[in-house]
């Protein structure tokens, strides 16, 4: 079975848990630190504050930016629902802006044109997700933020190691999140990062992440538990160290998916400006012409697995209805009804994509295309 996702996970992740566990110190702690550090680093971003997971980063870099009750923040709609969610838990609103058709990303020109036409001040950030493993265009985004007074924070759960002109995804805004997931491109088992410019904002998410905590036994704040492990930590820092070359075999993997593909009238192939780096966590396609669920049933006969994401736009969610605003997503809606991802992490062999590709060069068309 050629499977959609596979960690790598070898004797050095190993013997770096058992060294944890060795010394006892396995809550966190002193690795969680050099890890906070070390990655930090890697991506040039001043401050680093470890988490338990990706979401628990995105809900601590809220708070510390100071986003609350009735504040607007603008996202996108094509998404998992962590993204949108973590607006939610801190009692503000998400507003849903489309997606650009060939990168799958937040349409800036539709970012724009809202802040333009809503400059009253009710919209505090901008939560821009790197979906799929490709940055946005921070730089633009940056300008029409500092136009506006708005805040950005990165999503970066897809896009570890992505970039923009050689400049990392992560280090352009006031905030950045990133998931270590087992399916991202590296992982602690679970765990995330919230990665921040300023000082005081980072220390302030710090004490949201460790119950409000001050000192041992002072609080000053409504925190939580959503510290990271020394193990977790032990993990993620012979992963970060394997990083560039997992990066550097998913982008061959999917440049064997581009030329093979290339002709297929079915197929839409991603879209990469030439100044970005794509880090593919997914390789998604769009499908044109013919059905999907005929697609992956096509692959699954054929032992390669294969995923949507995502099925629908997050203004689809029913529990989303009276909880968020949205003028229009029709693209996000209509792309989700056409994406399909396949395998493309680094354990896959070269036959191994060319066989997802002959077995996908067999499609035909089957209505108009569009």
């Amino acid at each position: 079975m050629i499977s959609m996702a596979k960690p790598l996970i070898g004797q050095e992740e190993i013997d770096a848990v058992t060294e944890v566990m060795k010394s006892g110190m396995i809550a966190s702690g002193a690795v969680v630190t050099e890890f906070e550090q070390t990655f930090s680093q890697y991506i040039t971003m001043p401050y680093g504050v470890a988490t338990s997971n990706g979401t628990t980063a995105l809900h601590a870099a809220l708070l510390g930016l100071g986003i609350g009750e009735g504040d607007k923040v603008l996202t996108t709609p094509f998404t998992f629902i962590a993204s949108s969610n973590s607006i939610l838990f801190n009692r503000a609103i998400p507003v849903f802006i489309d997606i650009d058709r060939d990168s799958y990303l937040i349409d800036l020109d539709k970012v724009e044109s809202y802040l333009e036409q809503n400059n009253n001040g009710s919209v505090k950030a901008i939560l821009v997700v790197h979906l799929f493993g490709l940055a946005c265009d921070m730089p633009r985004l940056m300008t029409i933020a500092e136009k506006y007074n708005v805040k950005v924070i990165e999503d970066c759960a897809q896009s570890h190691g992505a970039e923009i002109d050689g400049v990392k995804a992560g280090s352009f805004g006031d905030a950045s999140c990133f998931s270590f997931y087992p399916t991202k491109n590296m992982t602690t088992s679970e765990g995330g990062i919230a990665l921040f410019k300023d000082k005081n904002i980072a220390e302030t998410a710090r004490k949201y992440v460790n119950h409000g905590r001050v000192d041992q036994y002072k609080h000053d704040v409504l925190g939580f538990n959503y510290r990271m492990t020394n193990i977790c930590a032990a993990i993620g820092l012979v992963q970060l160290n394997k990083l560039p070359k997992m990066n550097d075999a998913r982008r061959k993997n999917a440049a064997i998916y581009d030329r093979l593909l290339a002709d297929n009238p079915c197929i839409k192939t991603p879209v990469v400006a030439p100044a970005y780096k794509h880090v593919y966590h997914q390789y998604t396609i769009t499908l044109n012409g013919v059905e999907r669920d005929d697609v992956q049933s096509l692959l699954a006969e054929n032992d390669i697995g294969s995923a949507v994401v995502y099925p629908f736009s997050m203004t689809e969610q029913e529990f989303y209805a009276d909880k968020s605003e949205c003028e229009d997503d029709s693209i996000a809606r209509e792309l989700s009804k056409k994406v399909l991802s396949l395998p493309v992490h680094p354990s896959l062999t070269d036959e191994n994509i060319e066989k997802v590709c002959s077995v996908l060069n067999t499609l035909k068309l089957t209505s108009k295309q569009n």
